[in-house]
């Protein structure tokens, strides 16, 4: 199906076939994938929700990379008995973890003194840039196949003062740079909404520069491989406009017909070239693209701006959405939310969004 566009979209369907990563789920008796995962603040929810995500998936040998103490700590909050949390320092060792079991990484960054609930100060700030480096570098080097972090804060990471953290703006762009990726792109995935992103954290009053092509294009090619790994045959993906009406051809602003359409047929030779299928319709009015991905009748949308995209994908799957670095050369994922300072140290916060990171890295990880 071809979603409606307002006049001048373009529509574009590129060559029959598959490429990108490898498809399907773990084979029958494959053994279960290791999956690092990076807790997020200390002060937050963070280590909260991956002790009792990685203590409800299945299938999956979770290794937590944060402060042992502090994951003690949510254990007890949250309910999951202390024995399951087993302290280890290598592949053998997690490999060796009976079925339950919780891994802590002996060489995650340790902190002086317990963090307090809701006031995280620099040394957190410090900690939790380095358990995202840690838990990087354990899939890098293939001891962990996929790496799901926490929610982490942006300031405390920026004001910590810890080498590299003044130009933290997030996971997407921090772990594109560590792992000298050539292109990335933020998604989100849910089941009933997946998009992607063009441009991410930015100020809104740079985002029309920043809507290029090449940008557009990106956004369109790991949008349609992400749907081929998650196993559509042939992703139906709009992509949203920029201003309303999408411009009403020039009335409303003219990055559709100068910048996004161009992007949609760059798009579409990239996919053909690498003999993927996809079909990429647009520029689409941004509520008619998401109406029309929310009832099923499209498979993907990608947006222009970080907030076209996170208030569908938060009003349609908060909660379960998961956060996806697409171009890396490893799996990431995360959860969609925050670190939630006003419900640290409760016990409440919910784990279904950590659950549900867990689940689709092992996913994507069997599909590579």
């Amino acid at each position: 199906m071809t979603p409606p566009g307002r006049r001048g979209a373009a529509r574009t369907t590129a060559a029959k076939g598959r490429g990108g990563a490898g498809r399907g789920g773990p084979s029958r008796g494959a053994a279960a994938p290791i999956v690092a995962i990076s807790v997020g603040c200390p002060s937050g929810v963070g280590p909260e929700v991956a002790v009792a995500g990685a203590a409800s998936v299945e299938g999956v040998r979770s290794v937590l990379v944060g402060d042992e103490a502090v994951l003690r700590r949510a254990a007890r909050l949250v309910r999951v008995a202390a024995r399951r949390l087993v302290v280890v320092d290598g592949r053998a060792a997690i490999e060796r973890l009976a079925p339950g079991a919780i891994g802590i990484w002996a060489g995650s960054a340790r902190l002086s003194r317990p963090s307090a609930f809701g006031r995280p100060e620099a040394e957190d700030g410090a900690a939790q840039l380095a358990w995202i480096d840690e838990a990087t570098d354990l899939v890098r080097d293939g001891v962990a196949a996929a790496l799901v972090t926490g929610p982490a804060s942006k300031h405390a990471i920026a004001t910590s003062g810890a080498p590299g953290s003044a130009d933290f703006l997030g996971h997407t762009e921090h772990l594109g740079r560590r792992l000298r990726a050539r292109e990335v792109t933020m998604a989100f995935a849910s089941g009933k909404l997946v998009t992607a992103l063009v441009t991410t954290h930015v100020p809104l009053r740079e985002v029309p520069e920043a809507v290029s092509p090449r940008e557009v294009a990106r956004a369109s090619v790991w949008l349609a491989r992400l749907l081929a790994d998650l196993g559509r045959e042939k992703p139906r993906v709009a992509v949203a406009a920029l201003n309303p009406h999408a411009g009403e051809g020039g009335l409303l602003g003219d990055e559709e017909q100068l910048r996004i359409a161009p992007g949609i047929r760059l798009a579409a030779r990239r996919l053909a070239r690498s003999g993927a299928a996809a079909e990429l319709s647009g520029p689409v009015g941004a509520e008619t693209a998401f109406r029309l991905a929310a009832r099923g009748a499209l498979d993907g949308v990608v947006a222009m701006y970080h907030d076209q995209a996170t208030i569908p994908s938060k009003l349609l799957g908060f909660g379960e959405a998961v956060n996806v670095t697409l171009g890396l050369p490893i799996v990431r994922t995360s959860v969609d939310h925050g670190t939630a300072y006003d419900l640290a140290g409760t016990g409440k916060a919910d784990p279904r969004g950590m659950r549900e990171a867990i689940a689709l890295a092992a996913q994507l990880a069997a599909a590579r």
